[in-house]
């Protein structure tokens, strides 16, 4: 009888050694068919432990609304791909200084937003996206804003930027005033909605705490001061030649605007989430840029009709014109571990259905030829397709830098720390620093 327990304790412990081994398998190992227990090698669908792929995805969309459009879509990649996990980011304000750690680092997002910067800042950590089956579509406005010389497609563009000026159509039509084409009927329309709303609607709304929008007038319409008219300084800009007393007639048109009350009178200390709430009450007429902020009017006054026009002209004989390129856009990171589902993620993004959800709640052009869009500012962009867009100001004759130095210091212009004269002379003094860096 012991014999026989001893035996049957032997067979005992040696099962149990075998299964031991067999729960420590290494991964990768094979069983005896010589079939795989984990992921074969080079299998990019999952890694080597069998846990999903994560993609890190970052944006600069701000508005709640269409970061949740976005994370909808990525929702059903992933349903499509349940190998596949995309972690969205949304750093906000922080998005350039995050992005600056990541690439002095070089460990950037699998996918992320060039913002604008797409060659010129960003170009040497994208992946060539030349090959993808939606480069061909992309649209004739937009295309060599993401394409080198050698061909190279550096991002998907989800979105056209065609900044203009977003109006209160109810104030214009309650003054009577038809949309200006000049600076000069700008002016005069700015004059007319001050004067008979006895200052109850301001002309202009902008922010001395949010200074973007202080910034964006002065990128606007330094194009139309400076670089859309046929005869303009474009080259000297380039070359590093420029003049820059020729920025102070600029400067002086913001300070007049403020002094006659064209603008906001709590412009220092006013936010750009003010906006909305004022603008659903009749009380802005124009802001410079597009209509981003239209649904948060919309939840305090559905029936506000809003409408978009281009730039005015500043200089005589000139036209109207949109600042534009890159809005929102999508692009890999070249030296990333799983750059093939980076790919097949802006591949799904790329396509028609996805693209036309991204142009409704953006409510701005598709950076894709015949999208389908169909939202409150579809008839503006029409009537106005055939407007010329100029790539934003600063991103082509501004060094890096130099958009904070324009914001602060427009905003120190309005609050009497500086003069026009002084404005142009800090452009200059920064400029030209930068620009040697």
């Amino acid at each position: 009888m012991r014999k026989m327990t001893f035996s049957m304790l032997t067979a005992l412990l040696a099962i149990a050694i075998v299964l031991g081994g067999c729960s420590q398998r290494p991964s990768g190992s094979t069983d005896a068919s010589g079939s795989g227990a984990s992921p074969a090698a080079g299998d990019s669908s999952a890694n080597a432990s069998g846990d999903k792929i994560r993609l890190s995805v970052y944006s600069t969309i701000n508005e709640t609304k269409n970061q949740e459009m976005m994370k909808s879509i990525a929702a059903d990649f992933m349903k499509e791909n349940p190998n596949i996990q995309v972690d969205f980011q949304f750093p906000g304000s922080e998005y350039e200084n995050i992005l600056k750690v990541k690439m002095a680092a070089n460990d950037l997002p699998d996918v992320f937003d060039t913002h604008g910067w797409a060659i010129i800042r960003y170009g040497k950590y994208l992946a060539d996206l030349r090959d993808e089956s939606w480069a061909s579509q992309m649209t004739d406005t937009i295309k060599p804003v993401v394409t080198d010389k050698d061909g190279k497609v550096y991002a998907l563009v989800l979105s056209e930027a065609k900044d203009g000026i977003t109006y209160n159509a109810d104030v214009l039509k309650k003054y009577n005033i038809e949309p200006p084409k000049t600076f000069e009927e700008l002016m005069a329309a700015s004059e007319k909605i001050k004067t008979e709303s006895n200052g109850e609607t301001s002309p202009f709304f902008m922010s001395g705490v949010d200074t973007g929008m202080i910034g964006g007038f002065l990128d606007q319409y330094a194009t139309s001061l400076l670089i859309s008219p046929e005869k303009n300084d474009a080259q000297s800009l380039l070359d590093g030649t420029f003049d820059w007393n020729k920025w102070t007639p600029l400067a002086q048109s913001l300070l007049d605007m403020k002094n006659k009350g064209y603008i906001n009178k709590d412009v220092l200390t006013a936010k750009y989430s003010d906006l909305p709430q004022r603008f659903a009450q009749g009380k802005v007429a124009f802001v410079m840029g597009g209509p981003a902020f239209a649904d948060d009017v919309y939840k305090v006054n559905p029936n506000v009709k809003i409408g978009y026009m281009p730039v005015t002209s500043m200089v005589a004989g000139d036209s109207q014109n949109f600042s534009g390129g890159e809005r929102y856009t999508m692009g890999a990171w070249k030296d990333g571990k799983h750059l093939a589902e980076a790919k097949k993620l802006i591949a799904f993004f790329a396509k028609p259905e996805n693209m036309s959800k991204i142009a409704n709640a953006t409510k701005l052009p598709s950076g894709l030829k015949d999208i389908k869009s169909q939202h409150e500012f579809t008839q503006y962009y029409e009537e106005f397709a055939n407007i010329r867009v100029f790539p934003y100001f600063d991103r082509v004759y501004l060094p890096n830098g130099m958009w904070d130095v324009m914001c602060k210091t427009g905003a120190a212009l309005l609050a009497g720390g500086v003069t026009p004269e002084q404005f142009s002379q800090k452009m200059k003094t920064e400029y030209e620093r930068l620009r040697n860096q």
